[in-house]
């Protein structure tokens, strides 16, 4: 058997999502792999500006222990995970400097509400060298905060 492929997952408000889920689903029906969640930090207020590692209320954590049961579920093992840098793309980058990936999930909100997209958050995913797969949440299914 191939040793699996290490899938670092960035998701914030999208990552308890049955999207997300098929997504994880998907990538274990083609072949043995595991899987590490960033969740973002999600500063408010002046915290954004001022010292946005301080002012995440905890909404990450939140967000990070609602979504681990469900993606090991679709995942049928365990999936890791961390609250990340407040940047998505410095998410990333930090989780591969520390981490040792093979391929990245992006789970974003749909394209009318993502900053993530506006930010071109996916092109620059692609920049780092490894494969991207893209998650664009259904409307219906990202919790109202």
């Amino acid at each position: 058997m191939p040793d699996p492929s290490h899938v670092l997952v960035l998701a914030n408000r999208t990552a308890a999502t049955q999207g997300l889920c098929d997504a994880v689903r998907a990538r274990v029906r083609r072949g043995p792999a595991t899987f590490h969640l960033v969740v973002p930090a999600h500063p408010h207020g002046l915290h954004r500006y001022i010292d946005p590692q301080e002012g995440d209320e905890g909404d990450a954590d939140q967000t990070l222990a609602s979504a681990l049961p469900l993606l090991s579920r679709a995942a049928g093992a365990e999936v890791t995970g961390h609250v990340g840098d407040p940047e998505p793309l410095m998410a990333i980058q930090d989780a591969i400097t520390l981490g040792d990936y093979d391929e990245i999930i992006v789970s974003t909100l749909p394209s009318r509400l993502s900053r993530w997209l506006r930010l071109d958050l996916v092109s620059k995913a692609r920049g780092l060298g490894l494969p991207v797969v893209h998650v664009e949440a259904d409307e219906a299914s990202v919790p109202v905060r």
